[in-house]
């Protein structure tokens, strides 16, 4: 089944992880998710300022371009 590269990642974009189960990553979406509440938390020692907006970009781009390949590898009959 194709999956939408940009639907995947406006859906990490809202809410990190969510790219990543749509496009069928399902435990790696999960993790992301426990991450950025995780991150979230680190907010009150301050390093959550820098590794919340680092996950969460990379989850936008990792939603984008797993998509992408998953399309590239899908066969046709």
């Amino acid at each position: 089944m194709l999956k939408h590269p940009g639907i995947a990642a406006v859906l990490s974009f809202f809410w990190t992880g969510v790219g990543q189960i749509y496009n069928g990553q399902i435990l790696k979406g999960i993790l992301l998710i426990i991450l950025q509440v995780v991150n979230g938390l680190l907010m009150f020692i301050l390093i959550g300022f820098i590794t919340y907006p680092l996950v969460w970009i990379w989850g936008i781009y990792d939603a984008y371009k797993t998509a992408e390949r998953m399309n590239r590898n899908q066969t046709y009959y």
